[in-house]
């Protein structure tokens, strides 16, 4: 490992646990009108993509989501997209579907099924909770993983520092 990844590892230590490379992700998910996608649609295109998992009754994706859809308007005509994954299930289609449209969000958001074999596909672990964020590079590799708050500047320094 060269000098200058230990350091990046160290700078995001605190914000972003550092992953090995992992092919681009073969899930199937669902929109919220049932209409069936994969992720690899939208990951390794070219961009950095992050994908958020969230829950509709998660008070801190409730207050990171307009962040978000920001972080989409300044970043999806560059370098950068989002994918947001609601971690409620199918069961859950309405409230999703609810907290879509409260929050305006202007980016694909699709549900998965509430496990971990499903949570694991996309390359960093099992689920620990909501807000988790995933970053792939722009060639789909899953570079950092971060579970808690996460702010639009700390995703774009570690993007340019990264690039």
């Amino acid at each position: 490992m060269s000098y200058k990844m230990k350091l990046i590892q160290i700078v995001f230590l605190s914000l972003f646990t550092t992953m090995a490379f992992a092919a681009v992700p073969d899930v199937t998910v669902r929109d919220v009108d049932g209409k069936t996608h994969n992720v690899n649609e939208y990951i390794g295109k070219g961009k950095w993509t992050v994908v958020i998992f969230w829950a509709y009754n998660c008070h801190i994706c409730n207050a990171e989501m307009p962040q978000m859809t920001f972080f989409q308007d300044d970043h999806a005509d560059k370098d950068a997209t989002v994918l947001g994954i609601s971690m409620d299930g199918f069961e859950q289609v309405e409230k999703s579907r609810e907290f879509i449209n409260i929050h305006e969000l202007n980016f694909p958001n699709f549900l998965i099924k509430l496990e971990q074999s499903e949570f694991a596909k996309f390359g960093g672990g099992r689920f620990q909770g909501t807000p988790t964020f995933y970053l792939y590079n722009p060639a789909g590799e899953l570079l950092a993983t971060n579970i808690g708050i996460t702010t639009p500047e700390e995703i774009e320094k570690f993007i340019k520092d990264n690039s």
